[in-house]
């Protein structure tokens, strides 16, 4: 069986999905689902930066380490990489539809789609706020984490076993494109 991946997006790639990335890899280890889990950007303003410091305070304080990721921007191939292309707001996924390629595999969705009465809402982009808004971030990526989750273990994923995108021994996890 193929492990089933996801991408998280945001319009830069250091605050929300990077969040969003870290929430959904601590959850699905903690319930040993298997995922291969990344997260990029539509814009091209942050690549190759870290989470913002903000972003990492908070999910340093929920016992998640996200210094190591990277920002980097969508790619038409990850379309097709992934199974789920999970975006947090609107304008995200209006971005990620126009662009994707002829082909295109992944399912689209808003983050809080996957929450019951939260569907079509956006995760807050906390940027231009204080550590409130990444409070509130955290707390809406994490429970969009965790209905995701809820599933994906549904379709009956088996034991622990989380990929990195970095991760060069499945550069396709498992896709014949």
């Amino acid at each position: 069986m193929r492990v089933p991946s996801v991408l998280f997006v945001c319009l830069g790639n250091i605050c929300r999905s990077p969040l969003a990335e870290g929430a959904l890899r601590a959850a699905a280890e903690e319930r040993g689902v298997d995922l291969f889990v990344d997260s990029a950007g539509t814009s091209d303003w942050h690549i190759g930066s870290e989470p913002d410091r903000r972003a990492q305070a908070i999910a340093a304080r929920n016992c998640i380490n996200i210094s190591r990721q990277r920002a980097r921007q969508v790619r038409p191939e990850d379309f097709l990489r992934f199974d789920h292309i999970v975006a947090m707001d609107g304008e995200n996924l209006a971005n990620l539809k126009a662009i994707a390629p002829a082909g295109a595999t992944a399912s689209l969705s808003l983050m809080l789609d996957h929450v019951p009465g939260r569907e079509g809402q956006a995760v807050a982009d906390p940027y231009f706020g204080d550590s409130a808004g990444f409070e509130a971030t955290w707390r809406d990526v994490t429970l969009g984490a965790g209905a995701l989750l809820e599933k994906l273990s549904a379709r009956g994923q088996g034991e622990a076993l989380l990929y990195a995108a970095s991760d060069l021994s499945l550069p396709d996890h498992g896709r014949q494109d």
